[in-house]
């Protein structure tokens, strides 16, 4: 019985969620940022219709930051598919 109770503890792990080693090599190529979904003017205000999440392999603002970015102005020109930095 005991020998049955040390397998389920080992198949159990250890109770933290962690990436593993080969999810971790993939972080940075699957991160979501906020880019320019279309050309941006210096100035005007970020909106659903000019700007898009996508997968940029480096960073940038989180999606998760997106109502916080909405409606504030773009503090230079933008061209489609750049970055918008924080």
């Amino acid at each position: 019985m005991v020998a049955g109770v040390r397998r389920v503890e080992l198949a159990l792990g250890h109770g933290r969620k962690e990436p593993s080693p080969s999810e971790r090599e993939n972080i940075l190529v699957a991160r979501r940022y906020l880019v320019a979904g279309r050309d941006i003017a210096k100035g005007e205000a970020y909106s659903p219709e000019n700007v898009a999440v996508r997968r940029t392999g480096s960073g940038g603002v989180s999606p998760m930051r997106w109502d916080e970015i909405m409606g504030r102005p773009a503090p230079r020109a933008l061209a489609a598919g750049e970055k918008i930095e924080p």
